[in-house]
């Protein structure tokens, strides 16, 4: 029997100001089932780990990104490719990306954005659906986030050519799951969460 989802990441952090967040709100601070953390992620040699490995000795940025293919996701994790390793130390953090397919696309995702950091896979987006993170196609304005320099139907046809272009022919992950970021810790808690 399936563990019940938690409540979805809702969230959308943009440039425009947002209400002011009720401390004892439910995306305030939210506690990580211990389920969760059980799930295994895998890492780019196919190693799996417990999801919750991640962030047991420090707290972590951890990014879900859509798919692989996704071209705002691609720009995103571009950006995130920019942050020294030495600033992440200092402030005693991992940056950490998650996407939702096959190890086998880590590798060449890292060479396309030249992301360093840390980055696992959860195939069966068994993370994504514990959490809450919701599905479908949501038609985004790309001007709302400095992160995406690509507009909808220049993303898109670049998206299209490295899918058929690429070794293997597929979508890297599920093109209708939605991707967010979440802040984890030692404490099991996570929060400020953004949907992609």
């Amino acid at each position: 029997m399936a563990a019940p989802a938690l409540a979805p990441v809702t969230r959308q952090v943009s440039g425009q100001t947002a209400a002011a967040r009720d401390p004892s709100g439910p995306d305030h601070r939210q506690p990580l089932a211990a389920a969760v953390a059980e799930l295994p992620v895998l890492d780019a040699s196919g190693r799996r780990m417990p999801f919750g490995a991640l962030f047991r000795e420090r707290r972590a940025v951890v990014v879900f990104v859509r798919h692989f293919l996704c071209y705002t996701c691609k720009e995103y994790v571009e950006d995130l490719a920019k942050i020294p390793k030495s600033f992440l130390q200092e402030a005693n953090v991992t940056l950490i990306v998650i996407g939702q397919s096959s190890y086998h696309h880590i590798e060449p995702f890292c060479k396309l954005t030249g992301y360093c950091h840390e980055i696992y896979v959860d195939p069966e987006r068994e993370i994504y659906k514990r959490l809450g993170m919701k599905r479908g196609e949501e038609i985004t304005s790309s001007g709302q986030s400095p992160h995406v320099k690509s507009n909808i139907l220049l993303g898109s046809i670049w998206s299209l050519w490295r899918a058929v272009t690429g070794p293997l022919f597929d979508f890297q992950g599920d093109p209708v799951q939605q991707g967010g970021t979440l802040i984890l810790g030692p404490e099991s808690s996570y929060e400020v969460s953004q949907k992609f």
